[in-house]
């Protein structure tokens, strides 16, 4: 089962009001091994604006090739070449999801799912089951529910109430 980390962009619209507008800029980033980002890493990193990431698996992936064509540096050359592929697929969608949190996006959640609309399911379900109005503490006065003077102490073992902390 997959963990999907849920963020929400700046200026979004709070979690009690679901509208159209939270779905449509919520963003659900698998947290887990990517093989787009380990079939393709510089391609997966360009795609998802990792600049800095992409310009340094490119060079490490061309160190890695020139390695490879150098007489008995073959093997080095191709764990480095591996090293860069499993990198990308392992911390990729964590270096998406802390850019996105960098520029202002806010953490909303992490859903445990088997696949991504289930965790959607599960989230905007969670949204819509909260209460939609604010709860406010009543001013209960003990003194004028208790008419029986003669129980000034607690009732069913409970300590007493008289108002204070």
């Amino acid at each position: 089962m997959a963990s999907y980390l849920i963020l929400t962009p700046p200026g979004a619209a709070n979690r009690s009001e679901v509208s159209d507008r939270y779905r449509d800029g919520t963003r659900f980033i698998r947290d887990g091994f990517s093989w787009k980002a380990f079939l393709f890493p510089v391609l997966w990193m360009l795609f998802h604006r990792l600049w800095l990431h992409a310009a340094a698996a490119f060079l490490l992936q061309g160190v890695a090739l020139e390695l490879m064509r150098q007489p008995g540096l073959f093997a080095a050359g191709a764990a480095i070449l591996l090293g860069v592929h499993v990198l990308a697929a392992l911390e990729g969608p964590y270096a998406l999801g802390q850019r996105l949190m960098d520029r202002g996006w806010k953490m909303e959640n992490l859903v445990s799912a088997h696949d991504l609309a289930t965790a959607e399911q599960i989230h905007f379900s969670h949204i819509e089951d909260e209460p939609q109005q604010d709860i406010h503490s009543k001013n209960w006065d003990i003194s004028a529910n208790n008419s029986n003077s003669s129980r000034s102490g607690p009732s069913f073992g409970l300590p007493g109430y008289d108002g204070g902390r």
